[in-house]
C-alpha cells in the first residue's frame, strides 16, 4: 500500500465510521473498485483507533465526568443513583455482548464474512431495518432516561455490526430508536458505546499490522491520522444534520451501494473475494 491509497482509505473511515452506513464494508468495497489488494482485517481495526481518538476528544468532557462518578461511586453508595454512575456501568456491560462473539467468530468476521455478496446483502437489509426503526420509533426519549436493559439491548445491537456492511454506528442507532430514544440521543449513546470495543479491536489486532501480506505500520499510521481528522467533522456534522433531518438520506445510500455492488458483482466486474 502506498501513501495516496493510505490517505483515501483514511478518509473514506473518516467519513464512514460514524455515519450508519458502514465502514468495514467502504474499506473492502473501495479497494476492490480500484483494484487495490484487500488491507485486511487488522487495517480495518487500527485504523479505526484514529476515529476513536476523535470521539475521546468530541466527547472528552462527558468522558471524564462518566468515568470519575463511575469509579467513586463504587466507594460511595451516594453516587450510585446518578446518571453518570450509571452510563459507566451502561458502557461497559453494553460491550460485552460484541467481545464475546468477536472472539468466538473471530476466523469467520477476517474469512469469510469479507465477501461481498454477504456486505452488499447485508448494506440492504440493515439499511431496510434502520428505516423501520426510524419510522416505528417513538423518538423521545432523551439519553438521561436510558435503563440497563436498554444498553445491554443496545449493545446486542452493537455486536450484529461484526458483519461487515451492518454498520456498528447504525446498528447501534437503529437499536436505540426502536427503544424510542431521539436520533441524537441514539447516535450520542452510539458514540459512548463504541469507545470500549473499538480500542479493544484495535490493540487486539496491531499485531497483525505487516502480517500475511498486509499493509505495513507507515501506511496504517498515515491512514490512521487521516481517518481522525476526517471523522472529528464527520461527528460533529452527523449531530447536527440529524437534529432536524430523518435518516432517509443513509438508508437511499445503502441500498443503492448495496444494489449497485449486487450487479456488479452478477456482470462479473468486480470479484465477491
Amino acid at each position: 500500500m502506498d501513501a495516496l491509497q493510505a490517505i483515501v482509505l483514511g478518509v473514506v473511515q473518516g467519513l464512514t465510521e460514524f455515519l450508519p452506513i458502514s465502514s468495514s464494508a467502504h474499506l473492502l468495497i473501495v479497494p476492490r473498485l480500484f483494484g487495490w489488494s484487500d488491507p485486511g482485517a487488522a487495517f480495518t481495526a487500527v485504523i479505526q483507533l484514529g476515529t476513536m481518538l476523535a470521539v475521546v476528544i468530541y466527547f472528552w468532557r462527558d468522558i471524564t465526568r462518566i468515568f470519575w462518578t463511575w469509579l467513586r461511586s463504587l466507594w460511595t453508595p451516594e453516587l450510585r443513583g446518578e446518571m453518570d454512575a450509571r452510563m459507566g456501568w451502561y458502557i461497559g456491560l453494553g460491550t460485552i455482548p460484541l467481545g464475546l462473539l468477536g472472539v468466538v467468530f473471530k476466523d469467520a468476521i477476517e474469512g469469510p464474512a469479507r465477501n461481498l455478496w454477504l456486505n452488499a446483502t447485508v448494506l440492504i437489509v440493515f439499511g431496510l431495518l434502520l428505516l423501520l426503526a426510524e419510522q416505528v420509533g417513538r423518538q423521545r426519549s432523551a439519553i438521561e432516561s436510558l435503563t440497563l436493559r436498554d444498553g445491554l439491548i443496545i449493545g446486542g445491537f452493537q455486536a450484529l455490526a461484526l458483519m461487515p456492511g451492518a454498520s456498528r454506528s447504525g446498528s447501534t442507532i437503529t437499536g436505540g430508536l426502536f427503544l424510542g430514544f431521539t436520533r441524537e440521543a441514539a447516535a450520542r449513546y452510539s458514540f459512548l458505546l463504541s469507545i470500549p470495543a473499538v480500542v479493544l479491536s484495535g490493540l487486539f489486532e496491531m499485531r497483525d499490522i505487516g502480517a500475511g501480506g498486509g499493509p505495513d505500520l507507515v501506511p496504517t499510521l498515515i491512514a490512521t491520522v487521516v481517518s481522525f481528522a476526517v471523522g472529528y467533522a464527520s461527528i460533529a456534522w452527523l449531530l447536527r444534520y440529524i437534529t432536524r433531518h430523518s435518516m432517509m438520506i443513509f438508508v437511499t445510500y445503502r441500498v443503492f451501494i448495496g444494489a449497485f455492488l449486487l450487479t456488479l458483482l452478477s456482470l462479473g466486474v468486480i470479484t465477491a473475494q
